[in-house]
């Protein structure tokens, strides 16, 4: 098989399905891209058993059909140095030895044996389907996908939970320490249903999808399929039952702290600084009308203090928070000015933007620290 392709735009497309390609593999056929030419449709894969990316381009001068497998580091490391110039690519189907050539010179390599590469786009006839703006899921992701849990001892608390209702999509992660509640009304997928996508196809999503893009995903039992553009990407569920995250969000916090994002954000990190490294302990010292950050380490003999202006309406109190924590749910948040909700020392802290998006309602809780005075 053989075809013309500008390099430029081919480098493009493998870096973004090297995305799902591991740097190591367990099977080394994963460490190839998998090139399928029919007329002038040329489709590359790429995938970790778990999950699958591909992308269609169309060629030029294509003569032949076939498949290939290649080395996805070599191909990589050729398209970058020929990044702006036409690359002609021939395939001797009998000997496996790929020619690409460009402007100046040429690359001879081998290819492998597609047949090993495995197949992962068989959904059951009774998926459910429905579409969605990018923009939705972007959101969706952003908002939630920093609250994943990294520790393997609970796998279901590793991937975002979509819990999707007829006239709404919630998208749900925790790693017991913090939870994110993200709740969108822009679309309406007119049935229910629940799943758990892992971080790493999150992102992988997040990262190729183009805000413009309308995106058709389909939800089988164990696994769902995202089209988009001329790219597809397919993953596999986490198996098990997300926790009732609803139980979890406190209902009743009478006492609201208002105060600048930005401000907290910046007083926040300066303070942490003096943190006892084991803890990230952080305390909030609030009367009403002034919140005052704490922290010390015992070890050192070190400590900050810093007042933040703000609007505290409440009783007198002071919470410890993991300021490593409160620093990544403030820089997740959308707005200038942010509401906390609070009730006792002991209870979650609820963290929400003043003036939620049209359409939507994000929530983050962040579990308090014992503060030893």
């Amino acid at each position: 098989m053989r075809f013309n392709i500008d390099g430029k735009e081919l480098q493009q497309q493998l870096s973004a399905v090297n995305k799902v390609i591991n740097s190591k593999n367990a099977l080394t056929i994963l460490d190839n891209f998998l090139f399928e030419l029919d007329g002038a449709d040329l489709t590359i894969t790429g995938s970790d058993q778990e999950n699958t990316v591909k992308v269609k381009l169309e060629v030029m001068d294509s003569d032949g059909s076939g498949k290939i497998a290649i080395p996805a580091k070599t191909l990589l490391e050729i398209t970058k140095e020929v990044n702006n110039q036409p690359v002609s690519f021939s395939l001797n189907e009998h000997t496996g030895e790929i020619d690409l050539q460009f402007l100046n010179g040429k690359f001879r390599f081998m290819g492998i044996n597609a047949d090993e590469f495995p197949r992962g786009d068989n959904f059951e006839e009774d998926a459910q389907s429905f579409s969605v703006p990018a923009s939705v899921v972007i959101k969706g992701i952003e908002n939630t996908v920093f609250a994943v849990s990294n520790e393997n001892i609970r796998p279901i608390m590793t991937g975002i939970y979509w819990d999707i209702h007829e006239e709404d999509i919630v998208f749900v992660a925790s790693d017991t320490h913090k939870l994110v509640r993200y709740v969108t009304r822009e679309v309406a997928p007119r049935f229910t249903r629940g799943f758990i996508m892992p971080s790493k196809p999150a992102n992988i999503l997040k990262g190729i999808l183009g805000k413009d893009d309308m995106v058709n995903i389909k939800i089988g039992d164990k696994g769902a399929k995202f089209t988009f553009g001329n790219f597809s990407l397919t993953c596999r569920f986490i198996k098990g039952n997300y926790p009732n995250y609803n139980r979890v969000i406190p209902t009743d916090n009478p006492y609201t702290l208002t105060v600048e994002r930005q401000s907290l954000l910046n007083a926040m990190r300066r303070v942490a600084i003096f943190a006892s490294k084991a803890s990230n302990l952080v305390k909030m010292e609030l009367q009403p009308g002034m919140l005052r950050l704490a922290a010390q380490d015992l070890d050192y003999g070190t400590s900050a203090e810093e007042n933040v202006i703000c609007d505290y309406q409440g009783n007198e109190m002071t919470i410890g928070f993991n300021s490593a924590f409160t620093v990544e749910i403030l820089n997740n948040m959308s707005g200038d000015t942010i509401l906390i909700k609070l009730s006792d020392p002991a209870r979650p802290g609820i963290f929400e933007p003043l003036e939620q998006e049209p359409n939507t309602e994000l929530t983050t809780i962040q579990m308090p620290m014992q503060v030893i005075e």
